[in-house]
């Protein structure tokens, strides 16, 4: 098993930035994809961004591509997911989330174990 802590969240105007980290504790932590979803109040979880257990491939929504980038470093036990030019639309809670397998890296339901999400606010 693996249990994942996000942290890194916070306040911001828009066009500024933030970096999450999810830091993992447990075995293995190279074994394990990692992804990020976002969720708002009364809305599904969405998908934001994975990453491969080697780091090697990643994915995002289309939604923030170009402005949004995740890497690991598996020494660390750390997946980052640096965001830039943020919008309001942003604004989300956001959950770092892994799994050994999948059949896709985009739902968030081939994900079982999960962070407790740290709040991304983007308002002026």
């Amino acid at each position: 098993q693996v249990q994942l802590v996000e942290s890194g969240g916070g306040l911001v105007q828009p066009g500024g930035s933030l970096r999450l980290s999810c830091v993992a504790s447990g075995r293995s932590f190279s074994t394990y994809a990692v992804a990020w979803f976002r969720q708002i109040p009364g809305k599904a979880r969405e998908f934001v961004s994975s990453i491969t257990k080697t780091g090697g491939s990643t994915y995002y929504n289309d939604s923030v591509k170009g402005r949004f980038t995740i890497s690991r470093d598996n020494t660390r036990n750390t997946v980052l997911l640096q965001m830039n030019s943020l919008e309001p639309e942003d604004t989300a809670v956001y959950y770092c989330a892994a799994a050994t397998f999948y059949s896709s890296p985009y739902y968030s339901r081939d994900y079982p174990y999960w962070g407790q999400g740290t709040q991304v606010t983007v308002s002026s």
